[in-house]
């Protein structure tokens, strides 16, 4: 969330901090095995098949269905599970597009791409352009961690995006997991469902005629390169790679990933680069809007700035503070990168072999940091402030 600027929203699911309380240990289990649990919700009985992540003591679980979907599911909504030897197996694209188009709306369509499916009730233009977008930045941020010595795993399962024709469709859909807020954000990656859910941009689907021009991909292009839909489309940059960050390896849905780092690296590469037509050219840009509040917030800066952001996630998910923290973990994820990336890749792989469910104290995230990246906090930070007001 930014001031003057589209909110964007990368949401835990409200169940969330209840399961945090029950699921405390990762259970011991054949990978192969498929979990067949009936649970109650609302009154009513569902049956879910999947693989179980985690296993709490009292019995809570964090399973994984074949459509990528995560569920916490609480003691007293388990009803029954039992395991057979049958392999946990992810839904094909076209089973699984089946399944999205049962769930949508009336309307929806599919569109498909090497690792992405579209589903879209606006025009097929617009879902074919997403779909490039999506690719390009897929490639360049393949490119950019394999060139670092970062090779990333392939998805287990598609990339969803749903993208609707409007913002008021949109903002209806949306409500049932962004609550009353969803109006005033663009688009969101959700790590429940694992699917990234979006709008139009142009806004001009509403007024489109058969072959109207308006439709085709050039003028898509046109409209969103300009200046007053750069904060919009990188909003869906941003969304995107958190979306690719949780399906590569890099990150695990639900661990504790300090929030500074997450966002950090989804500022780092949301630039938009609409003009380039062979890959992600403007990975690493400077961002000028968080170069800027960085820079008003440095006169009133504490000195433990650094120290606080690293040590928990108050600061960035507090609407007082996010403005200057969401900055912050931006300038300091850019002065890694470009001053320390061998340790910053280190660290990097650390976090990404933190297990679901498990929360880290203050102490052990300091500790953590400290151990790539040196004891001298005070020290680090002084030459981050001091290279970060060189950058033009």
């Amino acid at each position: 969330m930014q001031h003057g600027q589209p909110q964007r929203f990368h949401r835990r699911p409200r169940w969330l901090p209840h399961v945090v309380l029950l699921l405390t240990s990762l259970g011991c289990r054949s990978a192969w095995a498929l979990d067949q649990v009936t649970i109650t919700k609302g009154g009513q009985q569902q049956r879910l098949e999947g693989k179980v992540l985690v296993t709490a003591a009292d019995g809570g679980l964090l399973l994984q269905t074949a459509d990528g979907v995560l569920w916490g599911i609480e003691p007293a909504e388990l009803v029954e599970r039992k395991q057979d030897e049958k392999p946990f197996v992810p839904l094909s694209r076209e089973l699984l597009g089946k399944k999205l188009l049962a769930e949508l709306p009336a309307g929806f369509e599919t569109h498909a791409t090497a690792h992405y499916l579209i589903c879209y009730n606006t025009s097929r233009e617009y879902a074919a352009w997403c779909g490039a977008l999506f690719e390009r930045l897929y490639k360049g941020f393949e490119n950019f961690w394999s060139r670092k010595g970062l090779e990333l795993r392939a998805p287990q399962f598609p990339l969803v995006a749903i993208v609707f024709n409007d913002r008021v469709n949109y903002a209806k859909f949306s409500q049932a997991e962004l609550g009353e807020g969803a109006s005033s954000i663009i688009g969101y990656y959700s790590l429940r469902t694992n699917r990234m859910t979006m709008y139009d941009l142009t806004g001009v689907e509403s007024l489109r005629q058969p072959g109207d021009r308006r439709s085709s991909a050039a003028y898509i292009n046109q409209m969103l390169s300009r200046p007053e839909a750069e904060l919009s489309v990188a909003t869906v940059i941003h969304e995107a790679t958190h979306q690719i960050a949780c399906n590569s390896g890099m990150h695990t849905r639900f661990a504790d990933v300090p929030v500074w780092f997450s966002e950090g690296l989804a500022i780092y590469f949301e630039t938009p680069d609409l003009k380039s037509a062979k890959g992600w050219q403007s990975i690493g840009a400077v961002n000028r809007n968080r170069l800027v509040q960085f820079r008003e917030y440095l006169p009133n800066r504490p000195p433990g700035s650094l120290k606080s952001l690293l040590a928990d996630d108050k600061r960035i998910r507090d609407t007082r503070t996010a403005i200057d923290a969401y900055a912050e973990a931006w300038a300091l994820t850019y002065y890694l990168i470009r001053q320390k990336p061998k340790q910053y890749v280190a660290y990097l792989k650390m976090l990404a072999e933190k297990p679901p469910m498990v929360w880290d104290d203050p102490e052990t995230r300091l500790t953590e940091f400290r151990q790539f990246f040196g004891d001298d906090l005070e020290k680090l930070d002084g030459d981050f402030v001091r290279q970060m007001q060189k950058v033009r």
